[in-house]
């Protein structure tokens, strides 16, 4: 079980950010720190087909016939791979609007504890970074051209394969990408805010600051 710098039960977190804002890797930190399990609906989505089971084929359909699975159908999915009573999540990707959020509050946490942490960004500067980012071509490595560009150009430094751009990495694609986030997220903000359950990092802080402040708010 999950317990804070003083010993106390962890609450469970909702992560709010866009696309690159840095919720992944503040999933994997705090795992390490304090043994949170991370929660990705899209991970569970493809394991849950992998295995094969009747859930996993009834969500198979849904995406084979070119649908969106359903929120009752992602609770489902949720409710089958969690045990709130022995552990504390991380859950990204899930609730993105208000309608999967008071699901999420009826049917899955219950009385379990949870916060929101939202990861505030300036936009025009996330999609710089997006734009910039390059990754090598089995996926295992990132780099961002301004930041933490590669020794030789277009070549990981660990694996010597050569470095691409993703496709949904363009600035038309990501710019589309943050307009739909915004108009998605402000109702989902306003919601946590009205149950007192919104905290704000300043996800334009680097990778140890923006951890700070997220510990900074798990025992209080």
């Amino acid at each position: 079980m999950a317990q804070g710098p003083r010993g106390f039960k962890l609450k469970n977190v909702v992560f709010i950010g866009p696309p690159g804002a840095g919720k992944g890797t503040q999933a994997a930190i705090l795992d390490d720190m304090f043994s949170f399990c991370h929660v990705s609906t899209g991970d569970l989505l493809r394991a849950e087909i992998a295995k094969g089971s009747e859930l996993g084929n009834k969500i198979k359909t849904v995406m084979d016939n070119g649908q969106l699975v359903s929120d009752d159908l992602v609770a489902e999915l949720l409710k089958a791979n969690i045990d709130l009573s022995s552990k504390q999540y991380i859950f990204d990707g899930f609730p993105r609007n208000v309608s999967q959020a008071e699901i999420f509050q009826e049917e899955i946490m219950d009385k379990s504890e949870y916060l929101a942490v939202l990861f505030d960004v300036d936009t025009d500067k996330l999609v710089d970074r997006i734009v910039n980012r390059r990754v090598s071509s089995d996926g295992a490595h990132i780099y961002n051209l301004k930041t933490n560009p590669p020794k030789v150009d277009g070549v990981c430094d660990v694996s010597g394969l050569p470095l691409v751009q993703r496709k949904d990495d363009t600035e038309e694609v990501v710019r589309n990408r943050m307009n739909v986030y915004l108009s998605e997220t402000k109702p989902l903000v306003e919601y946590y805010k009205s149950k007192n359950k919104l905290k704000s990092v300043d996800a334009d802080l680097n990778i140890d600051e923006v951890t700070k402040q997220i510990a900074s708010f798990l025992n209080n």
